[in-house]
Formats: C-alpha cells, structure tokens, sequence
C-alpha cells in the first residue's frame, strides 16, 4: 500500500510522463482545480476512503483557496509573460518566476489543508478512478471521462 505523504505523492505524480499535460488541460479547459484532483487521487491510493461528505468539505476549501490566492497568483503570473506589456523583458521573466514561485507555494499550502481533512488510511488502497469520479461530482464541474481515466491510469 502506497503510504506516501501527499506532497511527495503530488509531486511524484505530477512529474510523471503526460501528468502536467493533462493535469493543466483539466484545470485550464474544464475548470478543475489540480492541488483537489492529486488529492482525490492520493487517498485512493494511500487508502483513505475518498467518500463524498469529505471531498465536498475538500472541494469547498479548494474552491474558497483557490479564488483568494492561487487564481490572483496565476492570473499575475500569466500576464507578466516577457513578450507582453511594459518594462524589459528580463525584469518581467524575473518578476514572473517570483510570482511563479509564490504561485505554488498557495498550491503546497492548499495541498496541506487538504491533507488535513483526509481520513486515516484503511486496509487497502482504493480505485483512483472512483475517487476522481466522486472529487468531480463534488467540484460540480464534470470533466471528460476520458482524462479521469488517464490520470488515474498514472496513479
């Protein structure tokens, strides 16, 4: 049984061959949240039960985050790219990795409020399938079945 904690776990699963890709295509095209959906799918693995009760509590909390500080944070990075706006594109390159930096430090932070709402672990892993599905379900926003397969096809 994968006991991982959830950091490493994110970042382990994250840096998988596909993972950014479609983790990015989740959250830019069908309005997911990345931290929510690594931990939907790290208590499948590590065996914590990924009921519906704890995932709302998960999607509400990242929902309220996100908007307060990774949205503005993302929102800033993107429009600081170096072929855009005032000022050299050198200065704007560093300012962006600043806030770049900043960017997924809310995200880490957000992952460690998460992993404080998790359940113990249970006997045996789940299906990271299913608990993408319910973490959709509480999201309120389906995504294509289809990429709830592959990423939990990486898990």
């Amino acid at each position: 049984m994968n006991r991982t904690a959830l950091w490493p776990f994110a970042l382990e699963l994250y840096g998988r061959p596909g993972a950014e890709a479609l983790l990015l295509a989740l959250q830019d095209d069908h309005g997911q949240c990345v931290p929510y959906l690594l931990w939907a799918v790290w208590l499948a693995a590590s065996g914590r039960p990924a009921e519906l009760p704890t995932l709302a509590r998960g999607a509400a909390l990242a929902r309220a985050w996100q908007a307060a500080a990774i949205a503005p944070l993302r929102g800033l990075r993107r429009d600081l790219k170096p072929a855009a706006g005032p000022g050299s594109p050198a200065a704007r390159a560093r300012l962006r990795q600043g806030v770049k930096a900043l960017e997924l430090d809310a995200e880490r932070m957000l992952l460690q409020m998460l992993d404080e709402l998790s359940p113990a672990p249970g006997e045996r892993p789940g299906r990271p399938r299913d608990g993408l599905a319910l973490a959709a379900a509480a999201w309120g926003v389906d995504p294509p079945l289809e990429l709830l397969d592959r990423l939990a096809a990486l898990a």
